[in-house]
């Protein structure tokens, strides 16, 4: 995924301020910065679901604004908040987005992926808030995507349920997919990221590997999980 100068403007305010952005295959890159500094709306343009104003954008070898099939098959997207029939039960859900692709990831294998193989009859309602959020990324999965996108996987989670939702992740890693996630928590990003952007008022302001920024900045080293 490459970006180009990218901007994005609403009337006479600038959201995006002409970022440059690189992911390599199979890396995972936290775009790390404070609420209101552009996360949310660089990564709405890179999914195709908001425009941009100028700039240049490569998702897979394709422009995300001109929303191809293609594409959206080999992406998969876990927002901050995803609307899911709370009385159906987690099997059926899952089933119900497997239908979207072609190809998609096995029933079995989505539920052992996320862990929540012993919760496959339990009803949407009755899932913990962890226990949703690996819902949503087993959503995400479906479609057995190339690259995933996450959007503040863990904000207002308790200490267990980030940690199950940082090793989440970290199963997306080993199994080779592309990562981007935006996040405004700094041990979040060090400890699951092989590479950090930072990015304030609309602007990248630091990049690069989590040791190398932890000492830039005087910091301590990646983070592991709180116990």
């Amino acid at each position: 995924m490459a970006v180009r100068n990218l901007r994005r403007s609403y009337g006479s305010v600038e959201a995006v301020k002409g970022i440059d952005l690189t992911v390599r295959e199979g890396e995972v890159l936290a775009l790390l910065g404070p609420n209101g500094a552009g996360k949310t709306t660089t990564v709405e343009i890179l999914e195709g679901h908001r425009g941009r104003t100028s700039g240049q954008v490569s998702v897979l070898g394709f422009d995300p604004a001109r929303g191809e099939r293609a594409l959206k098959e080999q992406i998969g997207i876990v927002l901050q908040q995803t609307g899911v029939e709370p009385f159906l039960r987690v099997g059926e859900v899952i089933e119900l987005y497997r239908g979207y692709y072609r190809r998609p990831r096995e029933l079995d294998d989505l539920l052992g992926l996320v862990e929540l193989a012993e919760q496959r009859d339990v009803r949407v309602n009755r899932l913990s808030g962890g226990q949703r959020r690996r819902l949503d990324l087993a959503l995400a999965l479906a479609g057995d995507p190339r690259l995933i996108f996450l959007d503040e996987p863990t904000t207002g989670f308790d200490p267990s349920a980030r940690r199950n939702a940082w090793e989440a992740v970290k199963r997306l890693a080993r199994l080779g997919k592309t990562v981007l996630l935006t996040t405004h928590y700094m041990d979040e990003a060090q400890y699951l990221a092989d590479r950090l952007a930072v990015i304030v008022a609309g602007r990248i302001v630091a990049e690069g590997t989590p040791a190398d920024l932890a000492r830039a900045a005087g910091m301590a080293t990646p983070a592991t999980p709180a116990t």
